[in-house]
């Protein structure tokens, strides 16, 4: 997913106005948001990867956050190391020190104050932070507001972890990571004021679309793979699409195949 620079402001409530909400989306106004950078080309959450999909022409790049031992925020989706670097241990059981002994050539584990340097020397895109549960959420928007990147970066996740990030910040741009084919109670609407709904891709239909406008909020989906996945989507009407494969995506919503 991604997002407008503009976000609602802390008095604006999920109920809006559907002029806030941007028009069914065409080929024209879709986001392009790359999946953990663009991992079909470079291995995911690295440095690399988060700069090949802004070279391929993403709107933002989204990323996961993980904590190290040392309460420093990096870009990493599993709890431990295993799968990407071939370290058995948990995250939150190394510093970052320890971490840059895990280099790999050019590819390392960045930390997210990396990322957004990364992303801000693109002038343009956006950094989509996910966070899958609100533990990062303080330290993460402590990084944030650090560099000055409080309008370069936006949140996805679900409820809990978006609410933390809601008490941090009235204004942080926030897309409800959402798998229920319903819309989400006025309670929590009210309360958390996302302007995005992001469900799975398997979830976006017209209707649905239309329900989400009723409630204020354009559309985000994941993670869609096929050209024909992201023609439905865009032509249903979402707003943003993220994808692992960023440039044959770009290469749909420009219309060149």
């Amino acid at each position: 997913m991604s997002i407008p620079a503009a976000s609602a402001s802390a008095s604006a409530s999920a109920s809006a106005s559907a002029a806030a909400v941007p028009a069914p989306a065409d080929r024209r106004s879709v986001l392009a948001v790359a999946h953990r950078g663009d991992p079909y080309r470079h291995r995911e959450n690295t440095l690399p990867s988060v700069e090949s999909a802004l070279a391929a022409g993403a709107d933002a790049v989204e990323v996961d956050v993980q904590l190290t031992r040392d309460r420093v925020p990096v870009l990493l989706h599993d709890t431990t190391l295993e799968r990407l670097w071939g370290d058995p241990r948990s995250i939150g059981r190394v510093t970052t020190e320890q971490l840059a002994e895990l280099r790999q050539g050019d590819l390392a584990v960045p930390t997210l104050a990396e990322a957004i340097k990364a992303v801000a020397a693109a002038d343009g895109p956006r950094l989509l932070i996910d966070l899958d549960e609100p533990g990062p959420a303080a330290a993460t928007w402590s990084v944030v507001t650090g560099q000055g990147a409080e309008d370069l970066v936006a949140f996805c996740g679900p409820a809990t972890a978006m609410l933390a990030v809601r008490a941090l910040s009235p204004d942080a741009e926030i897309a409800l990571t959402w798998k229920q084919p319903r819309m989400p109670a006025p309670a929590l609407l009210r309360d958390l004021r996302p302007r995005f709904l992001n469900p799975p891709f398997g979830l976006v239909t017209p209707d649905f679309v239309r329900a989400a406008a009723d409630e204020g909020l354009a559309v985000s989906t994941w993670t869609a793979d096929l050209r024909r996945t992201m023609r439905r989507l865009r032509d249903t009407g979402a707003a943003s699409i993220t994808t692992n494969r960023i440039s044959v995506l770009r290469s749909v919503l420009d219309g060149r195949r």
